[in-house]
């Protein structure tokens, strides 16, 4: 799909100019201590994209999305799904990688919406599955990832299913089979979202606008601009893809022996998954509008 009709030449380019402003972006904090940014990738006409926290030690050298232990947890729930990375699109929340894995700022998320935004209306999905409870409060703002995972919303017009990170099955063993059945339940939400209408081009353009007008608030801040002081508790990175994982339902960072085999646990597709519609979903929580002194930098975003 492309937004709002367009060709699959021009969302090719309009995600290739996001991209090289990823990898350029200044707007925050974050750009002081990354490697490498990491925009996203993968199928830019998917009908489903996977949003992440944000990118991990092995992201952030290889400026790309999930590589590391949870990205090849990710490729077994995928094919679970009937999936495969080349099928759909990848990003995260924040794109670059927060000091030791640390929980992204409220500011650096806000600075990074509208680059997510714009990659959204651009791949136009009919299926949007956040990872683990940041990128989950974009959709569901004020609900429980352990509440709602493997449920789905229309949200904005688009069908969201809330999952656990995947990181959260390599460090507690026993949400890694809730977290494949979960998984399962995807192919029967595609076939559900096929039935629903695209947003139309005019909701696609708000949405993208009330990014913007979020990151309005904190971009250009001083204490934006300058690198925080790490958090004074030791983390040892390990270089072992087995060994790292983060985990988004925790701010610490773990450092993971490999997770032993378990017998695979085979589970009957469930013959309905409802679909929890909500009233009039108002578009997704924003920070408050700054003054104009405080917004500076020019908006690159034109549908």
């Amino acid at each position: 799909m492309a937004e709002g009709g367009r060709g699959a030449a021009s969302v090719a380019s309009g995600m290739k100019e996001l991209e090289a402003q990823v990898k350029t972006c200044q707007l925050c904090r974050l750009a002081k201590t990354r490697t490498n940014a990491v925009p996203g990738e993968g199928n830019i006409g998917a009908e489903v994209m996977f949003i992440g926290e944000g990118p991990g030690y092995h992201e952030d050298k290889q400026g790309r999305p999930f590589v590391g232990a949870a990205g090849q947890f990710l490729n077994e729930l995928l094919q679970i799904a009937g999936l495969s990375r080349e099928s759909v699109y990848i990003a995260n929340v924040v794109k670059c990688r927060p000091p030791n894995n640390r929980d992204p700022e409220p500011d650096e998320k806000a600075a990074c919406a509208p680059y997510l935004e714009r990659q959204i209306a651009l791949i136009n999905p009919r299926v949007i599955v956040t990872l683990g409870r940041h990128s989950m409060a974009g959709f569901f703002p004020g609900e429980r990832i352990s509440q709602i995972h493997g449920t789905a919303s229309v949200v904005d017009g688009r069908l969201c299913v809330a999952m656990y990170h995947p990181a959260a099955g390599l460090h507690q063993a026993s949400l890694a089979d809730i977290i494949r059945a979960d998984f399962r339940k995807l192919p029967i939400y595609l076939e559900q979202a096929q039935l629903m209408a695209s947003p139309p081009k005019e909701v696609v353009r708000e949405q993208v606008a009330q990014a913007e007008s979020a990151r309005e608030s904190v971009i250009h801040r001083e204490e934006t601009a300058v690198v925080l002081e790490a958090a004074a508790e030791p983390v040892i990175e390990l270089k072992d893809q087995a060994q790292v994982a983060v985990v988004a339902e925790a701010p610490a960072v773990y450092s993971l022996a490999p997770e032993p085999e378990q017998p695979a646990v085979e589970q009957a597709a469930p013959e309905a998954v409802p679909v929890m519609e909500k009233a009039k979903a108002p578009t997704r929580a924003r920070k408050p509008r700054a003054t104009k002194e405080e917004y500076k930098q020019l908006s690159f975003f034109d549908l």
